[in-house]
């Protein structure tokens, strides 16, 4: 089994009625994602490309019974409840697309997930997807990936798409895709991916997909030293050209003082023994060169 997903998972989504939570429902469909219910206050009796909705995450339970992932597109006023519902019914797995949750209640939320042994990706995220499992939670184009053994985890969200058709056309696909998310506060960060890849028998190699702002690379680039990592492991940083304290794309890239900035993390991977990748479509190569140590 890959990593957080299987093929036979059981996945509600939450705001399955909004224009991107069904559009991206029937992606989701399309790509074999067993999506059994959606789940929208008020929208209760409908359905969705044939999921049947429900007014709340209980209605789905008392339904169903056990469900093992959601995945939100719940606008960022109703996030926080809507997060707090799902694990209050102990779903295992939350995808949060949501951009703009204020940072107070995105920390609340993942530190209550926390402790009900709940794992959130995002907010903010593209989500996850496993080609081997076809399985997809998110908004990832599925014509981007290829079944392989490249484990690509990321703080990005268009240039994952860049990088995973750059290993595609090299014959190197992915055996699980999850973007952490762009925001400050996320569920999951480099290093808790990474220790969890550390044993997967699907996975090779590792590419992180990191950005300007915050120490998140730094801090995997130690981890990556610390432990003597197995697996070998490619980086590329986005944002060469940001003028520092200037927020770009992400709540999370920005660049304040001499945190967050490009040199100190590229610096921090090479000291670790991770490549940097200077472009998107040189991760390929690397890749290659690393397996072959």
């Amino acid at each position: 089994m890959t990593i957080l997903v299987k093929r036979d998972m059981r996945v509600i989504v939450q705001g399955i009625t909004g224009t991107q939570g069904r559009e991206h429902s029937r992606l989701m469909l399309d790509y074999g994602t067993n999506i059994i219910a959606g789940v929208t206050p008020g929208k209760g009796g409908e359905k969705v490309h044939g999921v049947p909705v429900f007014d709340s995450v209980m209605d789905v339970v008392n339904k169903f019974g056990e469900i093992d992932a959601s995945v939100l597109f719940v606008p960022a006023p109703f996030a926080f409840d809507a997060i707090i519902e799902a694990v209050n019914y102990e779903i295992p797995l939350l995808v949060v697309i949501t951009e703009g949750i204020p940072v107070h209640d995105a920390m609340k939320a993942i530190s209550y997930a926390k402790m009900r042994g709940c794992t959130i990706i995002g907010p903010n995220t593209p989500g996850i997807i496993s080609p081997k499992e076809g399985v997809k939670l998110g908004i990832m184009p599925a014509d981007a990936f290829s079944e392989g053994k490249i484990a690509l985890i990321s703080r990005s969200g268009t240039l994952t798409y860049e990088i995973s058709i750059a290993l595609k056309k090299e014959g190197l696909g992915t055996s699980v895709t999850i973007g952490v998310g762009g925001d400050p506060i996320t569920g999951l960060d480099f290093v808790d991916v990474l220790e969890m890849l550390r044993e997967d028998k699907d996975t090779e190699a590792v590419v992180l997909v990191g950005e300007i702002g915050g120490d998140a690379e730094e801090r995997a680039a130690k981890y990556i030293q610390e432990t003597e990592y197995p697996k070998p492991v490619v980086a590329f940083v986005a944002g060469r050209t940001a003028p520092p304290g200037k927020r770009m794309g992400h709540a999370g890239a920005i660049i304040s003082g001499n945190v967050g900035r490009i040199e100190t993390k590229e610096k921090a991977f090479k000291e670790s023994g991770v490549p940097v990748a200077r472009l998107p479509w040189d991760v390929p190569s690397l890749i290659k060169s690393s397996l072959r140590r």
